[in-house]
Parts: structure tokens; sequence; C-alpha cells
């Protein structure tokens, strides 16, 4: 039976080998743990750099089987990866996050009725199993509006805008699984997300939130902290805080949001592992968002979340992101990363880089200045 805090030399198994799991096996390593990545993939960003790799598929029993009976404990990098995998991982080996708050994050039905019953407001929305169900819900929420999948869309995937009528029966025939999601269209005046950790004996960490900037659905630039009146990032900070207990999650969480022009805040999605908007913390806090979801999968005390330095992160995305990567690599304080990917294929995250400020100074300054050299 596994007892934790793990001993440093124990092996953590990470399913799912993208950017997000070589990193927190680079944090891992920092902490003295080795990682264990199991995916589909063989030349994927995490097996490039764990100390132990099953190339399998999620389906596979035997390799499941096999890949527990190797690590202390389970994690994984995201949320896509099928539920039976973790299910059947359960009952062999301790998993953290675990099954139900994989289940609620994974079905955005679930998702929303999760945040209703912990007091996270959101955009008005309704179940759609049926085109008549489309029609009722667009009736009740009118347009323009957005009808998603309740599963498996990311990055603006599986997702259209309904802006006329005769947009519902294209968008309902196009998109799937089923059953979908009608959401009411909210006139944001920004996006901001929140990240915090839970740890196995209940205490919380939160970082700054962050503002977020998109392009073509894929999050290009972040702005940390936020900027925004303080009543908003507190009320940023307790409802991801809130979801993380409310989950009872073992682990990391990312609450996305969206801020009103009257300063309200409407939960958007939930992310219960490390995201994309929070890498701006391995440059400019003491502890990264991948140092704490480590610490937490592995029964460590939360580090501080607190910042050294403002900061600001712009995606490398394709080959226009990795065209920037000679110079960026040239610019004084800009921390460049890249995943190791082999193909810059067009919408592709080939990695970030970070421009560091001095603490305070972001709120000061135009979006031109913030961004400096990135």
């Amino acid at each position: 039976m596994t007892a934790f805090p793990l001993r440093p030399g124990s092996v953590i198994g990470i399913l799912g080998g993208g950017q997000l799991g070589r990193m927190s096996a680079l944090a891992a390593a920092r902490l003295g743990y080795a990682c264990h990545v199991y995916a589909p993939e063989e030349d994927s960003p995490g097996m490039q750099v764990a100390a132990h790799r099953t190339v399998a598929a999620y389906e596979d029993r035997e390799a499941l089987a096999r890949f527990a009976a190797s690590v202390a404990v389970v994690t994984f990098e995201f949320e896509n990866v099928p539920a039976a995998a973790l299910e059947a991982l359960a009952g062999l080996v301790p998993c953290r996050p675990g099954l139900a708050a994989l289940s609620t994050c994974q079905d955005r039905v679930a998702e929303k009725a999760f945040l209703g019953r912990i007091g996270v407001p959101v955009a008005p929305w309704r179940a759609i199993g049926s085109e008549s169900d489309l029609d009722a819900a667009v009736a009740e929420l009118g347009l323009p509006a957005v009808l998603k999948t309740t599963r498996l869309g990311y990055d603006g995937r599986g997702q259209a805008v309904l802006r006329r009528p005769e947009d519902l029966a294209p968008a309902y025939a196009r998109l799937a699984p089923r059953p979908l999601v009608l959401e009411a269209f909210v006139p944001f005046a920004a996006e901001i997300s929140a990240i915090a950790a839970r740890a196995e004996d209940g205490s919380v960490a939160v970082f700054d939130p962050a503002e977020n900037r998109h392009s073509h659905h894929i999050l290009d630039l972040s702005f940390a902290p936020a900027r925004v009146p303080e009543a908003v990032a507190a009320a940023a900070r307790s409802h991801v805080a809130a979801v993380a207990e409310g989950l009872e999650l073992i682990g990391l969480v990312a609450l996305e949001m969206f801020l009103l022009a009257d300063g309200r805040l409407l939960g958007n999605e939930i992310a219960p592992r490390p995201h994309n908007s929070g890498h701006w913390t391995m440059d400019a806090c003491a502890a990264s968002q991948f140092e704490q979801h480590i610490r937490a999968v592995a029964g460590l005390p939360l580090a501080s979340p607190e910042r050294h330095h403002d900061a600001v992160m712009r995606n490398l995305i394709g080959p226009e992101g990795m065209a920037a990567w000679p110079r960026l690599v040239a610019t004084p304080r800009v921390v460049p990363h890249l995943y190791g990917k082999a193909e810059a294929r067009a919408g592709r995250k080939m990695g970030h880089a970070t421009r560091l400020l001095p603490a305070g100074s972001l709120a000061l300054l135009a979006d031109s200045e913030a961004l400096g050299g990135l």
C-alpha cells in the first residue's frame, strides 16, 4: 500500500504524454521523483523526459495493470483520458485527482451543474438531446448562442456560434458526440483564469488570476496578474478554491471565467490539471503550477503561490511561433520553452515564452510595453 508523502526516488505515473506531462515530469525530477509516462504516442513531449515509458492504448487493460504495478501514484495531464482507464487503475494504485473529478470535468452538463451547486455563477444553459430541444432552448435563451459538445472539446473544437435561425440545423448535424449543450452568448469584457492546488490535508493554495487573450480559439497571451480590480481577483480566487474543495481533488485545478462589464464573473470551464494559462508560474513564482501539482499528488506540503515577478506569457503556435524562436532566445528577460515536437503544424502548440517584469509594474504598462520582445 502506498504511503504518503512519497519518499524521494518514488515513481509517479502520468497518463498522457503531451507538454503538460513533460513539464510535470520535469517538476517531479526537481523534487527527487521519477515519472513513468503512459501514452499511445511513442515520441510525445512527455516521453522524451520520462524515466520510464509505456506506449500502449488507454484501453489496454494488461498494459494498464503493468503500469500500475510500477508506480506509487497515478495522475493525468489532460482530461480527455478515457474514464474507463482511470477506473481500471483506481483499483490497483492511488489516482490523484480521482475518477469523480475527471468525470465531472469531462462532461459540460455535469460541469455546469456542479458549478451551480457550489455557488459559482455560470451563463444560462440548456442540455440538448434533440433538434426539438435545440429549437426550444434557442426560443428561451435567444440568439446569438453557443452550441457545444458535452465531451472532447478544447481550443475551440466541438462548438459552433449560432447567430441566425438557419444556423441551428447544420450545427446540430455537425457536432458530435451528443448530447450537446447550448449556452447563452456572453458579451464579456475579458477572459480570466485562476489555478488552485489542493493537498491531501485539504489545504488550498491559489495562484494570482491571469488575464487571457485568444487567437483562433487558441490561447495566445496571458497577463499575470490579471489587470482587474482587486475585488474581481479575490472573487476569481474564491471561485477556483470552491471548485478544488467541491471536487475534493488532490492535485491542481484551473477555472476559466468570463468577466462581465459590471464586474461579475461567470464560470466557463474546469480543467483538473495544469493549465496553459498558468505557464507563467514556471518563471515568475518560486514554485510553478507543475511543482504544486506534483507536491499535491505526492502528499507533500504545498508551496507558496506568491509571485516574485509580473509576467506576460505567449504561446508559440505552429510555424509562425517557431519562426520567432531565434529572436526570443536572444531577448533579455524573456524565458523561452520548447516542447520537443518535431513538426510545426498550423494551430499546434510548439512552446511558449514568458517576459518577466518587476512585480507591480504590469498594471502601469500599455499592452505594447508589456509585450516588449514577445
